[in-house]
């Protein structure tokens, strides 16, 4: 049976042999149902999550609190499952963190909470009809401005895995062209592609991505162009050496002598012989573009506030580091790693998968 498998069904089975490799890329997998799921599995359910009571900033991990309703707004639409799952739903109350409550004459009698050691003034708010109050637990604790810091990490992970994925496929569609073009035209050309290349790969792929965010604007559409523009040369280089050396072999010699023309030749006989390398090279830079992304953002260039992205929420946090709240900062920076982690796992299983060691790839 072996002998009849089909060459993906053996790269399947090499894959999965490499545990580590597979544990990433199931780890890879619950990234992206979590990033798909979005509000739908966050505590924090509004647009950014992005819900805010100061009395709560920088509250431990597992803490629960109750809070008052003390107004509502019916004018709140509410939205469908997918339109929440992609930007939240609005609330359609103001709710405050409270450490008493009682009721009496139709009135709600509660004490606003301000903190552990002290004890405001109780305060007359009017009864809510229905259910007027509801605790919440904050399992990863909260940030500065008293946010659930649980929920801005799962809808983070929505920034670094579409970043790295748009920057990929930005990287791919300008490095494959430029490679494939330098590789099997040669003379002219790939001087010219390669001078280019050799610029590009000469300069910082983090002062390059600032530049390019200079350029364009800060923002979170840009930042997707900006590191793909700056992280395509790896392919490049990889695709042109991969033409220059299939260019030659019979296969491409018939497609030349029965009169494809070039661009079937390439896009048809070459590049699906070199995707395996190809695959290899895109999900390191997968990899690479999340810590550019993460870079960005903590020097202010990435996703802008309030949009929650992990480098973000270490710029909001490192000074914490030295404190009781280093959590803070080490929750999102151990995201990143772990992510990082999982792409580069992946990028060495398909290598080995792939058979592609002898490559001068570098992971």
């Amino acid at each position: 049976m072996e002998a009849h498998e089909s060459p993906s069904k053996k790269i399947w089975k090499r894959f999965k042999k490499n545990k580590l490799a597979f544990a990433g890329l199931l780890f890879i997998g619950l990234l992206m149902v979590m990033g798909i799921l979005g509000y739908v599995i966050t505590p924090d359910q509004t647009p950014y999550s992005n819900t805010m009571h100061l009395q709560l900033s920088n509250r431990k991990p597992g803490r629960s609190f109750d809070f008052l309703i003390v107004s509502k707004n019916n004018q709140v639409p509410k939205v469908n499952i997918f339109e929440k799952m992609l930007n939240g739903q609005e609330a359609d109350f103001k709710s405050i963190p409270i450490s008493s409550y009682r009721e009496a004459n139709g009135k709600v009698y509660a004490r606003e909470y301000i903190g552990d050691d002290e004890q405001s003034e109780e305060t007359v708010y009017p009864l809510i009809k229905g259910e007027n109050r509801y605790s919440q637990t904050f399992w990863l604790g909260t940030d500065i401005y008293g946010r659930d810091l649980l929920s801005r990490l799962i809808i983070g992970i929505r920034v670094s895995l579409s970043v790295g994925l748009i920057a990929v496929l930005i990287s791919l569609f300008i490095g494959v062209s430029l490679g494939a073009l330098a590789g099997y035209f040669g003379g002219r050309t790939d001087a010219s592609i390669s001078w280019f290349m050799n610029v590009i790969w000469s300069l910082p792929s983090l002062l390059l991505v600032i530049a390019i965010s200079f350029a364009l604007g800060k923002g979170f559409w840009q930042i997707f162009i900006a590191v793909g523009l700056s992280t395509w040369v790896d392919v490049s280089r990889l695709v042109r050496g991969q033409v220059m050396a299939l260019k030659e072999v019979e296969f491409v010699e018939a497609s030349k002598a029965l009169g494809y023309s070039t661009s079937r030749t390439i896009i048809k006989h070459i590049l699906p012989n070199i995707a395996g390398p190809v695959l290899v090279v895109a999900s390191a830079n997968f990899a690479a573009a999340i810590l550019l992304e993460t870079g960005l953002s903590f020097l202010g260039f990435g996703a802008q506030p309030p949009m929650p992205s992990w480098g973000g929420m270490i710029k909001e946090h490192y000074g914490y580091i030295i404190m009781d709240a280093a959590y803070l900062a080490i929750l999102p920076g151990l995201a990143i790693m772990l992510t990082v982690y999982a792409f580069n796992l992946l990028a060495i299983g398909l290598r080995d998968a792939f058979d592609v060691k002898s490559q001068n790839i570098s992971i």
